[in-house]
């Protein structure tokens, strides 16, 4: 007879590793987690020189709900014995290599990890899901899904994607291999700043031509002040989930700064960096800062790149041309190849993203006792802080409170000091949580 797991994660990033973190510390419940790849490394591609972390440290795999775990960072600190040499450093912001060891230490010590095991397909018996990895069969009651986000490469970009031409994701791999002398950086975003930065700090690129280009109408800072960060709260996620979907859209496109804006410090450091390069040095490096252009079309001609844009300042139309171009655009869903045995059987709004209930938990028609969460998917059902560090201790144990049907981890807080919803809206949800009325439509 098959052993059956109590559930299997697919996938080994910093989602399911703090789903397995909290796991970890429940007897009797059996979970193994898969991965393809050899081991967890944390976007190595995009570690380059001096890249910091925009949470805070505190915000690690499990100290948010359960602080008392083996797998804090604190924890880490103290196993590689500098915790005194980490405080004395005082960082404003840690270095994400730090964080990255910490996320690679964690996932080699916990035993439910399983890596080089690649989820083929998983389909439904009609009583649990069956995992085919190669040759292997595992068998789960439930799931937990975190592939992670696809890099982003638009449209207008398809054609002229490759070598010279490629996503941010593999910078640190590819940007010292460059042999032009004209590089553009597309995505005026956290990502696009740091490449921007290493760019006109390394001597590699000196007498180079860079441009900056950025859809935002000026190369804006992360807003990362104290009411700006109750949206990466408990409480204001539950708020936001029980909106309609129309409403919860809106506002999304009103806080992009709150989780995609670039860290001042960033900011400062391109700042300071250009002004030496422009009155204090003898490099001829000329640097093209063009900000508030969406680009139109980018191709590919004999050894060049041309780009076209539209400038939203003064409605013009532009052309640069770029011997290599970075494609700092961000990260999109996507439903992983694995899955598609279960696809008739899953709901999907309109754009084809999961609906996922205030658990993370995707809607399907399977029995009410088999359960398909995901994390990482869940931007326009839970708000900006779901495809961030902040939270994923919460949703971790907010995903193990609803596998045991219990609240083995305590999450009752008290009322956020800013107060979203309005009063009736609040008292339906309260009721509609108890069973008695339906949430109301807005708007």
């Amino acid at each position: 007879m098959t052993h059956t797991l109590d559930l299997a994660g697919i996938g080994i990033g910093p989602f399911n590793l703090s789903l397995a973190a909290h796991l970890d510390s429940i007897e009797g419940f059996e979970a193994r987690f898969f991965d393809r790849e050899p081991s967890l490394e944390w976007h190595p591609g995009m570690m380059l020189p001096g890249v910091e972390l925009q949470t805070s440290f505190l915000k690690d795999l499990v100290t948010a709900t359960h602080p008392t775990s083996p797998w804090s960072f604190m924890a880490y600190l103290v196993a590689q014995k500098r915790f005194y040499e980490f405080l004395n450093a005082d960082f404003t912001a840690i270095p994400r290599p730090e964080f990255a060891r910490y996320l690679s230490w964690v996932s080699e010590n916990l035993a439910s990890l399983r890596f080089a095991s690649a989820v083929e397909e998983i389909d439904f018996d009609g009583r649990d899901f069956r995992l085919r990895l190669g040759r292997e069969d595992v068998t789960a009651r439930n799931l937990a899904i975190a592939v992670g986000l696809k890099p982003n490469i638009p449209a207008w970009a398809h054609a002229a994607a490759g070598e010279r031409c490629f996503h941010n994701s593999q910078a640190a791999d590819r940007l010292d291999r460059l042999t032009g002398k004209r590089i553009a950086i597309v995505g005026g975003g956290q990502s696009g700043a740091e490449v921007m930065l290493h760019l006109i700090s390394s001597d590699r690129f000196a007498g180079c031509e860079i441009d900056w280009i950025s859809m935002r109408p000026n190369f804006l800072p992360l807003d990362d002040s104290p009411f700006t960060d109750e949206l990466f709260t408990p409480g204001y996620v539950e708020n936001f989930h029980r909106l309609p979907r129309g409403r919860r859209e809106t506002i999304l496109e009103q806080q992009v700064l709150a989780g995609d804006g670039a860290s001042t410090s960033t900011l400062k450091a391109i700042y300071r960096q250009l002004y030496t390069l422009r009155h204090l040095s003898a490099d001829a490096t000329t640097i093209n800062l063009t900000p508030h252009r969406e680009v139109l079309n980018l191709t590919r001609e004999g050894n060049e790149y041309r780009l076209i844009m539209r400038n939203g300042f003064d409605g013009a139309i532009e052309a640069r041309t770029a011997d290599a171009v970075v494609l700092a655009t961000g990260y999109a869903f996507a439903i992983p190849d694995c899955m598609k045995p279960l696809l008739g059987r899953i709901a999907l709004d309109e754009r084809g993203h999961y609906r996922l209930d205030a658990n993370f938990e995707i809607e399907w028609d399977g029995p009410a006792d088999r359960h398909i969460y995901a994390l990482n998917a869940g931007r326009l059902t839970h708000g900006i802080a779901e495809p961030q560090l902040s939270l994923m201790a919460w949703r971790s144990a907010t995903i193990v409170n609803a596998l045991l049907g219990r609240g083995h981890f305590d999450l009752e807080l008290p009322q956020p000091p800013v107060t979203w919803a309005s009063r009736q809206t609040a008292r339906a949800s309260h009721l509609y949580s108890v069973g008695q009325e339906r949430l109301p439509v807005l708007g």
